[in-house]
């Protein structure tokens, strides 16, 4: 898909909750048990075994949401050699886990770096603008909302799952939606692969809209090998819930600035310096 790298629509003021999640989702990245020093996400069952007890007792999962059915037994973040080999250790939890706030903690969790750059580069290129046009506060309770919606929609589709459901692809997913609602004729520099990255500068609306059409289809499974790793659904009811919740922003949205230029290569390149 297209690779987004900046968007010609300046805000008026500075994006500070954006800055502060993008601060936020990164540290706890950094702290997550053995992540952080793995390129890929990958590693040894040590670290395996410790990253499953960390997101058992902060990642949403569905089952837990929609039931509040807690697992009996929990991993430890030990390693053992038991009949089959070695494995995680599992015991009862010793801790008590509220489903309701494991939403909102599951939003600061994320799987591997490539996760969480992508993640984050969604966020510091559209979050900008939608905090400019809802105000600190009113934006940090829309991006905690999307991403509730998104959360709880993916659980209901899969309420018997007892997979963690982590990151903040929900919430950003809102964030979006919000976007192509208030500003679907502002210009987006993204880069095509094409043999080679080409930088096109295209509408708003196309991007996203391009990006929502691949979560729906990717959430069928189609065209794609990881469907039952990745939360598709959840990034389709966090745009819808994005869409909505800015709809009644609509009148009075100053209209993003109308560049100059072609839509593609250098001509395209704004005038101004940013």
């Amino acid at each position: 898909m297209v690779i987004p790298v900046h968007d010609v629509n300046p805000a008026r003021r500075t994006p500070w909750v954006t800055y502060a999640l993008i601060a936020a989702n990164v540290l706890v990245f950094l702290f997550t048990p053995g992540l952080a020093a793995s390129v890929t996400g990958e590693g040894g069952l040590a670290q395996l075994c410790r990253l499953q007890a960390f997101w058992d007792q902060y990642a949403a999962v569905p089952q837990e949401l929609i039931h509040h059915r807690m697992p009996r037994l929990v991993p430890t973040g030990e390693t053992a050699l038991g009949p089959q080999g070695p494995g995680c250790v599992v015991r009862p939890p010793d801790y008590a886990k509220w489903p309701e706030l494991s939403v909102l903690s599951a939003l600061f969790l994320h799987g591997g770096w490539l996760h969480l750059l992508g993640n984050m580069l969604f966020l510091l290129i559209f979050g900008n603008n939608i905090e400019d046009r809802m105000g600190h506060a009113r934006f940090a309770l829309f991006y905690a909302v999307c991403g509730y919606a998104a959360t709880y929609g993916f659980a209901l589709l899969n309420d018997g799952s007892a997979d963690p459901l982590i990151g903040a692809s929900g919430a950003i997913a809102g964030v979006l939606g919000a976007y192509l609602v208030l500003y679907p004729r502002a210009r987006v520099w993204v880069l095509v692969p094409f043999l080679v990255f080409l930088p096109l500068r295209l509408p708003a609306w196309l991007v996203l809209g391009f990006w929502f059409g691949l979560q729906a289809v990717y959430s069928s499974g189609e065209g794609v090998s990881d469907a039952g790793t990745v939360a598709y659904a959840a990034h389709i009811v966090g745009f819808l819930a994005g869409m909505l919740l800015a709809w009644p922003l609509r009148p009075g949205t100053p209209p993003p600035p109308e560049p100059r230029g072609l839509l593609f290569g250098r001509q395209a390149r704004p005038r101004h310096t940013w």
